[in-house]
């Protein structure tokens, strides 16, 4: 499904997994994730991202939340750590990026957060977050 993005969604302990993204002064936040490439599943592209974002290794566990963002279909999976170490992605599409690319387009860092600190946060998409404060906290 090439031009559709996949997402992973981890909670643990009372937990969430996220991206702290960086950029122009704003701090905002995002469930790892990307675009799938050609030849790729969903569910291969969020695997993917996990590894490459978050440095681990992830089991899914079905669709969480779907919805269009800028006419692009977008997919988040309920995930689960079976592997890797987190904080240690490689983040290979930004690495490729010259320098000036990459700081017009800002920090990522793998996060863990609190579900409870979620409400007084900007964290995409929100409609998501929802559900999850829903059925956790």
């Amino acid at each position: 499904m090439t031009g559709s993005r996949a997402a992973v969604v981890i909670v643990e302990n009372g937990r969430v997994a996220l991206i702290r993204r960086v950029r122009a002064g704003r701090v905002y936040y995002l469930f790892p994730g990307g675009r799938v490439e050609e030849g790729e599943s969903l569910e291969e592209a969020a695997v993917r991202e996990a590894r490459e974002e978050l440095g681990v290794e992830v089991e899914l566990d079905g669709i969480v939340h779907e919805e269009r963002f800028g006419g692009i279909p977008m997919r988040y999976f309920r995930a689960r750590i079976t592997g890797g170490e987190f904080g240690t992605g490689l983040w290979p599409d930004h690495a490729a990026e010259t320098p000036l690319r990459r700081e017009k387009s800002g920090t990522h860092e793998a996060v863990w957060l609190e579900l409870t600190e979620l409400p007084g946060l900007e964290v995409r998409p929100p409609e998501l977050v929802a559900k999850l404060l829903s059925t956790h906290v």
